[in-house]
C-alpha cells in the first residue's frame, strides 16, 4: 500500500511538472533553456548570424540571439511548445524550421546549415542580389511582413535557381496569418525540391513541416501530425523531426503515437538521451511500469549526473520497490 502511495506521488510530480510547464508557457514564457549552433554547408561555424525563436501561437513572445565566434547562440526563460526558429546571416540563404521546448527535460541542441549565397553559383547571379536579400531578412526579423515579401519575391525573380526562398515567402504569410497563401507557397518549394538531388529531400521535409506548423496555428492537430509525418519520411535520418512530432501528440495525450515517434528517434540517434526519458514518462502516462523502468535505465547510463537525472533515479527508485 506504501510503494502504491509512493508511485502514485512520483507519477503526480511528473504530470504537475508537465501541467505546470504548460502553465508556463503563455506567450512562449517560462524556465527552459536551448542551445544549438550555426554552420555553413561545410560544417565551419557562422559567425554573426541573428537567430529569431517565435513562440507558435497567436500574440507569442519573440526571442532574439546572434551567433558568438563558434558559431553558437542560446536562449533561457521559455516556456513549452512550438516555436519557429529563422537564422539569418549576411552572403547566405535563410532557414527557418519548427522546434519543440520542454520545460521537463533537457532540449536537444540545434544545429542549422546555411547555403551560401554565393555570386556566379548558378543560384546567386550578381552582388546586387545580396542587398536586396539581405534587407528582406532584415524586415522580416522586424516583423515587417509585407515589405519583406516584396524583397523576397524580387530575389527570386532575379534568381529562380535560389527556389529555397519560397520558405521565407511562406513564413512571411504564415506570420500574417494568411495560411491559403503560405501553404500554397510551401507546396511550390516542396515541388522544385524534388529535381534538386542535393539538398532536395531537406528542403522538401523543411516544407511539409512548415505546412504542419501552419495547420498547427489554425489548431487542425490531425492535419499538422499528417505533414509532420510526412516530412519525417521524406527527411528520415534526422532524428529531431520524429522527437518533435513526438512531443506534439504527447502535449495532447496521445500517447500510443508520441510513444510511436520517440521510439523512431531513438532509432536514429540511440545514443541520444532525451527520447529516453520522454518515452519513460510515456510510458508512466500509459501505466506500464516495467517500460518505463527500462527506459529510464536507459536514460540514465547515457546521462547519469545531471538534475533531470536525480529525479529519473528517484522514480525509478519508486517503481522498483
Amino acid at each position: 500500500m506504501k510503494d502504491h502511495k509512493l508511485l502514485r506521488i512520483a507519477m503526480f510530480g511528473v504530470l504537475a511538472a508537465f501541467l505546470a510547464g504548460t502553465a508556463l508557457a503563455q506567450a512562449g514564457r517560462g524556465i527552459a533553456r536551448m542551445g544549438g549552433i550555426v554552420l555553413d554547408k561545410a560544417g565551419k561555424p557562422v559567425v554573426g548570424a541573428v537567430v529569431k525563436i517565435t513562440f507558435d501561437q497567436p500574440g507569442g513572445s519573440t526571442f532574439e540571439a546572434t551567433t558568438d565566434k563558434r558559431g553558437e547562440f542560446g536562449f533561457m526563460a521559455l516556456g513549452t511548445g512550438g516555436f519557429v526558429v529563422a537564422v539569418t546571416a549576411k552572403g547566405y540563404l535563410p532557414a527557418q524550421m519548427p522546434y519543440h521546448v520542454s520545460q521537463i527535460s533537457k532540449n536537444p541542441k540545434l544545429t542549422v546549415k546555411l547555403d551560401k549565397a554565393s555570386a556566379g553559383s548558378g543560384i546567386v547571379q550578381d552582388e546586387s542580389t545580396f542587398q536586396v536579400l539581405d534587407q528582406a531578412n532584415q524586415f522580416y526579423k522586424d516583423e515587417k511582413y509585407d515589405t519583406a515579401l516584396v524583397m523576397y519575391q524580387e530575389f527570386l525573380d532575379k534568381n529562380p535557381g535560389a527556389y529555397q526562398v519560397m520558405l521565407n515567402i511562406g513564413d512571411c504569410y504564415r506570420e500574417k496569418g494568411d495560411y491559403d497563401k503560405a501553404v500554397e507557397s510551401y507546396n511550390k518549394l516542396v515541388e522544385q525540391a524534388k529535381a534538386d538531388p542535393a539538398m532536395g529531400k531537406t528542403i522538401g521535409a523543411k516544407g511539409l513541416a512548415a505546412i504542419g506548423l501552419c495547420y498547427l496555428k489554425q489548431g487542425k492537430i490531425a492535419e499538422s501530425q499528417d505533414y509532420f509525418k510526412r516530412s519525417i519520411e521524406m527527411a528520415p535520418q534526422d532524428e529531431n523531426l520524429p522527437y518533435n512530432v513526438a512531443e506534439i501528440y504527447f502535449s495532447n495525450q496521445q500517447i500510443d503515437e508520441a510513444v510511436r515517434y520517440y521510439e523512431m528517434a531513438i532509432q536514429i540517434k540511440p545514443d541520444w538521451p532525451d527520447p529516453y526519458l520522454r518515452l519513460a514518462y510515456a510510458y508512466l502516462n500509459k501505466g506500464d511500469m516495467g517500460k518505463a523502468a527500462e527506459n529510464l535505465e536507459k536514460f540514465l547510463k547515457l546521462e547519469p549526473d545531471s538534475e533531470r537525472a536525480a529525479q529519473a533515479k528517484t522514480i525509478l527508485t519508486t517503481i522498483k520497490k
